[in-house]
């Protein structure tokens, strides 16, 4: 996805508001949304003929100028609309269309279908009818395009207010929103574009989160300059090594796995096993992969806590935290929760998932990875990415272990926890990207070093 902020509804209204008071016309700025859409329509189905369904406010608007600037282009274009327009600038759109307007309970399909019936402000479901009617045309039409969300979605809560069909496109106009990047309006179109129409986000707008640069280890390096990882080990010892191995392989320079005195499965020989708890000249800790839940497990995350690295905390270690109340300990510095340890740690919160992670990381004190389809990389101090759509072959398990030694290998490297979250994160997406389909989390470490080189 393109580099571009993530705005709420407010934020993108303040946005556009901005455009207003610097003398920015509000039909001019329509006319650059709905052309800008137009644009990208003509890329993807060039003269193929195109039904535009149009509302009655500003989203209705930017369908008019679509259809206008489709026909200019010669393409066969026909406008069906939900009553009238009620705005000045959709009012305009509407005149400067001209053409006939059919009812859209009544047009024929088309080979391309887009929906401009209801934006981003909308706070309740279609009706039955319309909503049925859209999902209709969407189904016969071969590409279809929501402006902006598709209609029947909340933009902030990400959320289908009634039944929405799959778009093949969605225009996003100006920025991304949160139905853009989280689940489940995620999953209402194939594809996701960006329009842009000049605006100027807010400094703590959260982003997308875009590949990173990193740099190669430097000519003098060695293995303790390029950081050593200590992994704690546990009950169940395979879900360490793992994290292990996606640790070695993602940039570190030396690995220990504590807490065995030899790996349970067959593992890379450069992985050195220690049966002692021993972090000397450790940049960087990681605790929780098969650590247990007993009071063994609960003794050895306290010891971890305390050792004075910094440190990454998974799995168990997540469970244990959020079943045993607040360690007295520092927090670790970055955590790893899926969404039911995430409840686990930091209880039923309200909002979508990137204002409650944004503040379960200020909570905490600690870089809050909160892991799914739609992965949200949240820092204490507000700064805030939204990981693209990665491969759904990434559903199998130890691949959450994998990304927690990448979260481990980054922080030993970069020192920084937000900087080596959102480093790990892309490399585990890229990683399953290469892997293809059926991979396991083993598969998935072989593929961290290519995924690594195409970032340096």
């Amino acid at each position: 996805m393109t580099a571009a902020p993530i705005l709420t509804v407010a934020q993108m209204r303040a946005a556009e508001q901005a455009l207003f008071d610097a003398g920015t016309d509000s039909y001019a700025l329509m006319r650059r949304a709905g052309e800008g859409a137009a644009e990208v329509i003509f890329r993807a189905g060039a003269m193929r003929d195109v039904l535009v369904l149009c509302g009655p406010g500003n989203n209705g608007g930017d369908g008019f100028v679509i259809a206008r600037a489709l026909r200019d282009l010669g393409v066969p274009v026909r406008v069906a609309a939900l009553g009238e327009s009620g705005t000045d600038s959709s009012r305009k759109a509407r005149t400067d269309w001209g053409g006939p307007v059919e009812d859209i309970m009544l047009a024929e399909p088309a080979t391309q279908l887009v929906d401009a019936l209801f934006g981003i402000g909308l706070t309740r479901g279609l009706s039955p009818e319309l909503a049925a009617r859209l999902g209709a045309l969407v189904d016969a039409a071969q590409l279809s395009y929501a402006i902006d969300v598709p209609s029947g979605v909340e933009s902030d809560a990400a959320l289908a207010l009634s039944p929405v069909p799959v778009f093949t496109h969605c225009l996003s106009l100006g920025a991304w929103k949160p139905a853009h990047v989280l689940m489940p309006a995620l999953g209402f179109a194939q594809q996701r574009w960006l329009v842009d129409i000049g605006i100027d986000a807010p400094a703590d707008a959260a982003r997308v989160l875009q590949p990173p640069s990193i740099r190669p280890p430097a000519r003098d390096a060695h293995k303790y300059l390029r950081g050593l990882v200590c992994v704690v080990a546990g009950a169940m010892p395979g879900a360490a090594a793992l994290a292990a191995e996606g640790a070695a392989h993602s940039g570190a320079g030396y690995v220990r796995l504590i807490g065995q005195t030899a790996p349970a499965s067959p593992q890379s020989h450069a992985i050195v096993c220690s049966e002692h708890f021993e972090v000397d000249r450790a940049k960087a800790l990681l605790v929780g992969p098969g650590l247990g839940r007993n009071d063994a497990a609960w003794r050895t995350l306290l010891t971890a806590l305390t050792a004075g690295v910094p440190t990454v905390a998974d799995a168990d270690a997540l469970w244990l935290m959020g079943t045993r109340g607040p360690a007295e300990a520092p927090s670790p510095a970055i955590v790893t929760p899926h969404e039911g340890e995430f409840r686990q740690l930091f209880g039923e919160r309200s909002g979508n998932k990137i204002d409650r992670t944004r503040a379960a990381a200020a909570d905490i004190g600690a870089v809050v990875v909160h892991k799914g389809a739609d992965s949200v990389i949240a820092a204490p101090d507000g700064r805030c990415v939204v990981a693209p759509p990665a491969s759904s072959w990434l559903s199998t398990a130890g691949t959450g272990d994998v990304l927690a030694g990448l979260c481990a290998s980054r922080l030993a490297v970069t020192g920084d926890a937000f900087t080596a979250a959102c480093e790990a994160v892309w490399l585990h997406g890229e990683a399953g990207r290469r892997a293809g389909a059926g991979f396991i989390a083993d598969d998935l470490v072989g593929c961290l070093p290519a995924a690594l080189a195409s970032a340096s």
